[in-house]
């Protein structure tokens, strides 16, 4: 399956697909959607740190995409025209209720500094390996709400999938220059706070994801019996994006960014479900004469 977020990228499969769910073909609008559903939903996870919020948006962006595709001629790629809608829907939409509870660095610097440390045993650690990368992920997930939408989307594209800045520049409808320097931003500010902060990039730092774990799991960040980012996925980010960003900044460490990317790549049986739930909606239903 293409990336659609490589450089690379042919849409002449998306062209006719097009064509074919508009004579009423089901199964070439499920392909369309299927193609594009995974990556429209990963970023939606890293922008609302919520599975469920991120199921809800991705199906609302799908609707606005799908219910509009009378209007795209063909006179532009269509993956600059989907991720253009795509990613606008994701900076107009209502604000999310973790947008409100994590709030600035400093603010997420202070919360997770309150949260009592605690030493586990070899033994714990070893029990409890999988919550512990769980809340790895959600710390790491947070630090990005730290940042503002803009900044989080074009740091989301640029830096964890590695979006070239002609592509990203193109799905956001700004200039080169313009994604470089909000790129460059967001690097600074996520990089400044995960070397004061974070004892995984410095590590005379004294924060630990396993010494937080237990705190985390009190707090709710956590749920042992419902983890919503360890769960079972079939490959990592790292291996969806590209194999290396542009350097759009003089920082000298940047393994932090590859923290990032080793996070999963959520596929799942998600797309089943959405399909339905989109089939289900009497707009689309009628629109493509679907039955």
């Amino acid at each position: 399956m293409n990336n659609p977020f490589q450089i690379t990228y042919q849409d002449k499969d998306d062209s006719e697909l097009i064509a074919q769910a508009r004579e009423g073909s089901k199964s070439a609008l499920e392909t369309l959607i299927k193609k594009h559903q995974h990556y429209i939903y990963n970023v939606a996870l890293k922008m609302t740190l919520s599975p469920f919020d991120a199921e809800d948006v991705t199906q609302e962006v799908l609707i606005k995409v799908i219910t509009n595709l009378a209007q795209f001629k063909g006179e532009s790629n269509f993956r600059t025209w989907l991720y253009r809608i795509t990613f606008n829907h994701f900076l107009k939409m209502k604000k999310m209720w973790l947008e409100d509870y994590i709030t600035s660095f400093d603010q997420y610097g202070k919360e997770l500094s309150e949260m009592e440390d605690t030493e586990l045993s070899y033994i714990e650690k070893a029990e409890m390996k999988e919550l512990i990368t769980e809340a790895n992920i959600s710390c790491m997930s947070g630090m990005l709400l730290c940042l503002d939408r803009v900044q989080r989307l074009v740091y989301i594209l640029g830096e964890i999938f590695g979006i070239d800045h002609t592509i990203g520049s193109q799905m956001l409808d700004i200039s080169k220059d313009n994604f470089r320097q909000k790129l460059s931003r967001a690097r600074k500010d996520l990089y400044n706070f995960m070397n004061n902060k974070c004892g995984l990039i410095n590590k005379s730092n004294p924060c630990r994801c396993d010494r937080k774990t237990k705190s985390f799991i009190k707090a709710g960040w956590v749920d042992p019996k419902q983890m919503k980012y360890n769960t079972s996925y079939l490959k990592k980010i790292y291996q969806e994006a590209l194999q290396k960003a542009e350097e759009l900044c003089d920082l000298t460490e940047m393994e932090y960014a590859d923290l990032f990317k080793n996070h999963p790549f959520q596929e799942k049986e998600h797309h089943k479900k959405l399909f339905t739930n989109l089939l289900s909606d009497d707009r689309l239903r009628n629109l493509f004469n679907l039955n």
